[in-house]
């Protein structure tokens, strides 16, 4: 079937009320016939819920799609996106392995990356977007993985997936792609070479800044990793969050439509206005990399970035002088969000480790919503003006 089917045609067995929308399995645990029962679900001879820190009805669902929408042979869903991404390399990665990492990335991750795997002596060496081709130079004897997000954030870089897929394999490592920015609607980089995609689900897939969520699907033997690991530390999703963000994926084809549409033509004006320095959207011409953008992506996606003339101070004042828009940190809502990296979510870093990902004084992240443009237009346009 179709993506936009499958989202919505892909539920859970109805209970003995047969009804047509899948209802909230809130509980905790699940109770069995007899001991025999009870013994073959504990020892995994037979498939069925025993604890909702497991697996639930509503959980199962939402793997289920997302492995649908992918490609993906399974899945393990996590209370947020970055339990998602500590799970994954916890469950996957021993003392003394290496990771080999694009530079761009959400800052949390970085931190993993920086301040948390060295205490168990795992270590991460990274590149930048622009020096891809080189990275089997930086490839070590323990090197385990290769990790990107693409499109990056904030500066939406494009990674080549198709590359990455084919230098992992001939050094026969894991390639771990985040693909929060594309959804499984605009790119699915299991069909590139990955080996396991990331999701927070908190973003797009919800879409409505409602829930928090995360996702990893992949190779079915990494999933059983990953899964050992959750079921034994606790990062489930919640049934209700789970709920949610199934229903959510119902809608993610038409909404992300109309946020790609909307962020193309908020990107064209902002090219051609006299306060901005440049502006990067995947699907825009003028995109350094936007032939592989065309080629693994479906649509741009919902972020733009692009630099106010004046800096830093320049930046604050755009952001204090917006009035419809959103001041906040999220992304891939219904509402149209503004963000500083420089003066908030990256105002830890030094300039010279925000200049290497592409974050300048003057760069402004914008998550484009579904509110009519032309409102969203105006108020970003008085904004600069003043």
């Amino acid at each position: 079937m179709h993506f936009e089917t499958e989202a919505i045609r892909t539920q859970t067995d109805r209970s003995q009320f047969q009804e047509h929308s899948v209802p909230v399995y809130l509980t905790s645990s699940y109770v069995f016939e007899d001991a025999e029962e009870m013994r073959a679900s504990f020892a995994e001879e037979r498939q069925r819920n025993i604890y909702s820190r497991f697996t639930n009805p509503n959980t199962s669902e939402f793997v289920e799609k997302v492995c649908k929408m992918e490609g993906a042979e399974a899945g393990q869903a996590f209370a947020t996106g970055m339990s998602a991404v500590f799970s994954t390399f916890a469950a996957l990665l021993d003392s003394g392995d290496h990771v080999l990492s694009a530079r761009s990335v959400f800052g949390s991750t970085h931190s993993l990356f920086t301040k948390y795997f060295p205490k168990w002596q795992i270590n991460t060496t990274y590149f930048k977007v622009d020096e891809v081709a080189n990275i089997e130079g930086l490839i070590q004897p323990n090197t385990k993985v290769i990790y990107a997000e693409t499109p990056t954030n904030p500066g939406v870089d494009v990674l080549d997936l198709a590359f990455l897929g084919k230098v992992a394999k001939k050094h026969d490592l894991l390639l771990i792609v985040d693909n929060c920015f594309a959804t499984p609607y605009l790119q699915q980089p299991i069909k590139f070479g990955a080996d396991l995609v990331i999701h927070s689900a908190t973003k797009l897939i919800d879409g409505q800044g409602r829930v928090l969520g995360g996702i990893t699907v992949g190779r079915a033997d990494l999933i059983r990793e990953i899964y050992l690991f959750s079921r034994n530390t606790g990062p489930a999703l919640s049934p209700f969050n789970a709920w949610v963000l199934s229903k959510s994926l119902e809608t993610l084809a038409v909404r992300v439509d109309r946020h790609c549409e909307n962020a193309l033509r908020l990107a064209t004006f902002l090219a051609s206005h006299d306060s901005v320095n440049w502006v990067r959207y995947p699907f825009l011409p003028s995109h350094p990399q936007y032939d592989i953008a065309k080629k693994q992506m479906l649509k741009g996606g919902n972020v733009i970035s692009f630099e106010v003339e004046g800096g830093l101070e320049a930046g604050r004042r755009f952001l204090d002088a917006i009035g419809l828009c959103s001041l906040s940190a999220n992304l891939g809502d219904t509402r149209t969000i503004i963000t500083h990296p420089a003066s908030t979510t990256h105002s830890k870093l030094t300039e010279k480790e925000r200049l290497e990902v592409g974050i300048t004084e003057g760069l402004i992240r914008v998550s484009v919503g579904l509110e009519h443009l032309n409102d969203v237009i105006k108020d970003i346009d008085q904004a600069l003006k003043s």
